[in-house]
């Protein structure tokens, strides 16, 4: 029985300590902070269902994991640019609602308690060198901050919703939300660049959601985060396989980053258990997905200068909004012509996720 340590207990890092603990592997995860999801305070994040065929609930059952934390499915969808209103209704959930944090019914509390019954040993306060990992997930590499997070989470009264706000005053090159989720809920600004202004932002958001919702916002405490990308992710690294945000991977039009970190947690996993080159499967399932994001963030920025509205339309104007967006995070055609102009437009945009 080999002994697999594990630097993070994320979502990537847990995922992957859970599958093989289960495969009879002695697991140790050893997290910096007091306990899993420290990272976060209680937010509200959308487990997107767009980026890969299939349902995530399906998949995250397929990839051994229990859903045993809040995980509220959501069809619709209302967007705002301050000037234009956009309703998306979609045939399946568009994502999945989930609390993040150390907070009763998060993912990250959920997946603590799959892990601990499966036979992991968790050293929380404790902090594991890169150097002497076998997985390292550690989340957002410094050098690779791309964009930064920061609003409210509060109880309520309001009746489940989900909003989206794409406007350059109150989110710079990013957008903000208001979701609520059985009596829960999140107003957050997501800013891209311009990270000073974030508290201005932040007000901005509020005043605009205001104008246009009844809101009942109650006990609100604070919450935030960041994120981070790597063009060119690095999946090993002296034999010391890396996952989630570790590796870079993240999706660089909006940030829905959970989806990969998860995968490339269980993809890790199996290549251990299955004796197969992790860093080969990485590249083949990531990569394209990697490509199109960053040709997303730059059709994002050089077509949304009217506040987005033109690519708002286009979304809307699909028959299907769910099939387009899957077909925008894989690498079509289009992307695949644009891609080289992208990565020039990223390079100098955005430098350091090219390093």
């Amino acid at each position: 029985m080999k002994n697999i340590r594990i630097a993070g207990s994320g979502p990537a890092g847990m995922t992957a300590a859970i599958n093989l603990a289960r495969a009879g592997y002695a697991v140790t995860v050893y997290e910096k902070h007091r306990d899993s999801g420290q990272r976060f305070h209680g937010d509200i994040q959308g487990l997107e269902n767009w980026s890969v065929a299939g349902d995530i609930v399906e998949q995250l059952e397929e990839m051994g994991l229990a859903i045993n934390f809040h995980c509220q499915p959501f069809s619709e969808l209302k967007v705002t640019n301050g000037e234009r209103d956009w309703h998306f209704s979609c045939k399946k959930p568009a994502f999945y609602l989930v609390k993040r944090g150390d907070i009763p019914g998060s993912l990250d509390q959920g997946l603590k308690h799959q892990a601990e019954a499966a036979g992991v040993t968790i050293r929380y306060t404790t902090q594991l060198a890169a150097k002497r990992a076998d997985i390292v997930a550690t989340g957002p590499r410094p050098h690779h901050i791309f964009a930064i997070a920061r609003g409210i989470a509060f109880t309520t009264t309001m009746a489940d919703q989900a909003h989206g706000l794409v406007n350059d005053d109150a989110a710079f090159k990013g957008y903000s939300y208001l979701l609520v989720s059985g009596g829960y809920g999140c107003m957050c600004t997501v800013l891209f660049d311009r990270f000073g202004e974030i508290n201005r932002c932040q007000a901005a958001t509020e005043a605009l959601f205001r104008e246009r919702l009844d809101l009942d916002i109650r006990d609100p405490r604070p919450v935030g985060g960041l994120g981070s990308f790597a063009a060119s992710p690095v999946y090993c690294r002296e034999r010391r396989l890396r996952v989630g945000e570790a590796a870079g991977l993240q999706d660089l039009l909006w940030g829905f980053g959970m989806r990969s970190a998860i995968t490339s947690g269980y993809l890790a996993a199996r290549s251990i258990i299955d004796h197969t080159d992790y860093e080969a499967a990485a590249h083949g399932f990531f990569d394209r997905r990697l490509q199109a994001s960053l040709v997303n963030r730059y059709l994002w920025e050089r077509f949304g200068r009217d506040n987005y509205a033109r690519l708002m339309d286009r979304i809307a104007a699909a028959p299907d909004a769910l099939e387009f967006l899957h077909s925008f995070h894989n690498l079509n055609l289009l992307q695949r012509l644009l891609h080289p102009l992208a990565r020039r437009f990223v390079g100098r945009r955005y430098p350091g996720l090219l390093a």
